[in-house]
């Protein structure tokens, strides 16, 4: 059985959070492990280091997990999130510096042949300028 890496998609907002999983499943099925967040713990927009946290755990899994994020405030509570989970874990997660639909859809192909964890973020952050 293949492991995959997971992917966690974490947005300002929960309708973009919830719609680039949704294109996620549509286009890659769901064999990769994939969670998102999106939005403060008030249900506004921002992020919640604690639900970014909880999303990382339901993916986790060997072969790691990539965060893709859509703003800075998103990349700095997923950075909180990673220092919150088992010391262990903290190297099998990374953040990915790619724009967070095309990023998530790109990550989850990769991951959707197995690749390593370096692998699909390389993949992802290829769409970078």
């Amino acid at each position: 059985m293949t492991e995959y890496v997971g992917i966690v998609i974490v947005s300002h907002s929960l309708d973009i959070a919830r719609g680039a999983a949704d294109m996620v499943r549509q286009m890659v099925g769901e064999e990769v492990p994939l969670a998102w967040c999106g939005g403060n713990a008030d249900g506004g927009l921002g992020t919640d280091v604690a639900a970014i946290k909880a999303a990382i755990e339901t993916v986790y899994g060997p072969a790691g997990v990539a965060i893709l994020v859509d703003l800075g405030g998103a990349e700095t509570n997923s950075e909180m999130a990673i220092e919150l989970l088992e010391e262990s874990w903290r190297d099998r997660v990374l953040i990915c510096n790619a724009p967070i639909v095309e990023g998530a859809v790109m990550a989850a192909v990769e991951a959707s042949g197995g690749a390593a964890l370096e692998d699909v973020r390389a993949t992802a952050e290829e769409l970078s300028p």
